[in-house]
């Protein structure tokens, strides 16, 4: 069976195909280019917050969603607003979807505006995700670190360079026995947005 390397320092890690899947330039680099100044110029970008133990905080990044559905709709405990699919988007979703094989209904935007924006180590493990849900993940822009660690073992921990125009796919039990986060960078950092594309059962 292949498998995913993922190198951090001079360790050397392989992820099963059945838990992730990493496409270089799935994006052209002239095309993303294109898509990143389309996206960071047009989408209603909002900053919102989010409960952590007692207390509520603002998310360190700036979102949007993007789905089947202009209505309002939760996941977790969250509320959403979903906007309509662009035809840039929906485009985007359909050759994703013929490359792959799943079905997505919705797509999270995330804008790292520079080396303080990040997202705390988390499982995308929503009951309105399903069981093992797939998520696709394209990114746009400045190549960030995305770390990946174990449920309750935290000794160590993998990280794999999300470049410019890549796919990524999480699947199977990726999101019951692992975490993952982008974390926070004290080397300069540029504008980045990653788009990961969703099935949620109920919108």
């Amino acid at each position: 069976m292949s498998q995913l390397s993922l190198f951090e320092a001079d360790e050397y890690y392989e992820f099963p195909e059945e838990l992730l899947e990493y496409t270089k330039g799935f994006l052209p680099e002239k095309e993303a280019s294109q898509f990143f100044d389309q996206l960071l110029a047009i989408t209603p970008w909002k900053q919102n917050t989010q409960k952590m133990y007692d207390k509520t905080v603002v998310t360190p990044r700036l979102t949007a969603w993007y789905g089947d559905s202009s209505k309002r709709y939760h996941l977790g405990n969250n509320e959403f607003q979903v906007n309509e699919w662009s035809t840039e988007l929906i485009n985007l979703k359909e050759r994703i979807e013929k490359c792959t094989g799943y079905t997505f209904n919705s797509v999270l935007l995330n804008l790292y505006r520079d080396g303080n924006d990040s997202v705390a180590w988390h499982r995308d493990k929503e009951s309105e995700l399903g069981n093992r849900p797939v998520i696709a993940s394209v990114s746009l822009g400045q190549v960030r670190n995305f770390d990946f660690r174990k449920v309750g073992d935290h000794r160590k921990k993998y990280s794999l360079a999300l470049e410019h125009g890549s796919l990524l796919i999480m699947k199977g039990n990726l999101q019951v026995k692992w975490e993952h986060r982008i974390s926070k960078s004290v080397i300069k950092m540029k504008p980045r947005i990653n788009l990961t594309f969703r099935l949620i059962n109920e919108i």
